[in-house]
């Protein structure tokens, strides 16, 4: 039997209240029928008249965008860029917000989803509810720190840069993008013609002056004569997903922990300049390494914190990392050449770990992707009986998912920090302690 036609709701227009911030960047509302709206560019406590984005009679609940605003948070400020706000660039979720606003909308986020999905409250999960800002980040109300090392434009058909709209893949054209930060603004990608480019990745390494640019051309198109407004090395991903150098260097140098990483051919590092550094601390200052520990680094990259615990176990010590990505594999490898105690294996971690033979370490750093490491990875660390874990998270719904799992393996989260690592943006980085729950005598 088919479903009845669905009937859109595209355009439609409510007066709401806005109610709390939910995980993505938006903020939950109702009609007065009862329909749960997902509304962006409000704020909490506003009275706003939304307008539907997505949506249908059917839909458990309705996107929408905030399109007239009839009272304000004082939370609220004018978006500083010229391309946020309704219908425009998807890249920041909070321009309309203050600085002090964004991240404890951010807390409250972690707090929600540590609550819904991991049963925790802050206080049983050692954290005091607050998302730090990084180091030179503290901007007044209605300024915006430049941030972003790593930007992807994408390409319209008349060949100008530009960043996507929210859940769309038009492209919004843009002159500059505000949280860019100075080395990739200087590149002058908006002012150049990328015709017959899909899209352009522009990267400024922190701590070098290293620049890249990995171009994707669309099926069957010619790479143009890049001319920058800066040196910079260029790059080409094939139709094969390969990435092959155009010229210069095939990757950038980065700095972080007093130690200078390769990363090859745009891979993985942390977007933020000071991020390195500020999850290094916090991952080190929650283990506590000592000479002679054993230490597992999983989805590792190109080595960041498996070189920070190989400098603090001493020769006596072992560090093993895992990645699954070849090329990151080969940068960790050449990162830490240096070290006889550090081993890196390719793989995912779910089959190479088991491969590797490992029974008992004493600590295990953990930075997996968005969607977290899953019941079954967790379930294998929980066996290595390791004194502390250290669990890296972008994303707080796949941190908290992950901590239930681990508490019902037998490991209780001993600290957690929250660090606001995405200015403008709803991500938020979280640092997770964890330790085995003593068993009573």
């Amino acid at each position: 039997m088919q479903n009845a036609p669905e009937s859109s709701l595209v355009g439609a227009e409510y007066e709401v209240e806005v109610g709390p911030v939910a995980h993505g960047g938006h903020c939950i509302a109702r009609t007065d029928e009862g329909r749960v709206l997902f509304v962006r560019h409000a704020l909490p406590g506003e009275k706003v008249v939304v307008r539907v984005t997505e949506g249908n009679e059917d839909s458990r609940f309705l996107r929408a965008d905030a399109v007239r605003v009839l009272d304000a948070s004082k939370d609220r400020v004018e978006a500083p860029c010229p391309y946020a706000g309704p219908g425009k660039c998807g890249g920041c979720d909070w321009q309309h917000a203050k600085p002090g606003a964004q991240r404890r909308l951010k807390g409250e986020v972690v707090a929600e989803q540590l609550k819904r999905l991991a049963g925790l409250t802050p206080e049983e999960a050692g954290w005091d509810g607050t998302v730090v800002p990084a180091e030179g980040d503290k901007v007044p109300a209605g300024q915006v720190p430049a941030w972003r090392t790593r930007v992807q434009y994408a390409v319209d058909a008349d060949g100008h840069a530009g960043l996507r709209k929210h859940r769309s893949h038009e492209v919004q054209p843009i002159d500059r993008c505000l949280i860019a930060a100075p080395g990739v603004s200087e590149l002058g990608i908006e002012q150049r013609d990328w015709s017959g480019m899909e899209s352009v990745d522009a990267i400024a390494a922190t701590g070098s002056q290293d620049r890249q640019v990995v171009l994707t051309p669309r099926p069957g198109a010619r790479l143009p004569l890049v001319e920058l407004d800066r040196p910079a090395s260029v790059l080409r991903v094939a139709e094969d997903g390969g990435v092959h150098r155009v010229h210069g260097r095939p990757f950038v140098r980065e700095r972080a922990d007093d130690r200078t990483y390769r990363v090859g051919n745009g891979g993985f590092w942390q977007v933020h300049p000071q991020a390195a550094d500020t999850l290094v601390r916090a991952v080190m200052q929650g283990l506590l390494p000592r000479k002679g520990d054993t230490a597992l680094d999983l989805y590792c990259g190109a080595g960041l914190f498996a070189g920070a615990l190989a400098d603090r176990v001493g020769d006596k010590g072992a560090v093993l990392g895992i990645e699954s990505g070849k090329r990151a594999v080969e940068d960790a490898r050449h990162n830490l050449q240096h070290f006889d105690r550090v081993r890196i294996e390719q793989g995912k971690v779910e089959q190479a770990l088991p491969r590797t033979g490992i029974t008992e370490v004493d600590l295990i750093v953990l930075d997996p992707p968005r969607a977290g490491a899953g019941k079954q990875t967790v379930k294998h660390l929980a066996g290595l009986s390791a004194r502390r874990i250290a669990y890296v998270a972008c994303d707080p719904a796949a941190l908290a998912r992950d901590l239930a799992y681990f508490a019902e393996a037998g490991y209780r989260v001993r600290t957690l920090r929250a660090f606001d690592l995405f200015p403008m943006t709803h991500h938020v980085e979280c640092v997770a302690i964890l330790e085995p729950v003593k068993k009573d005598a």
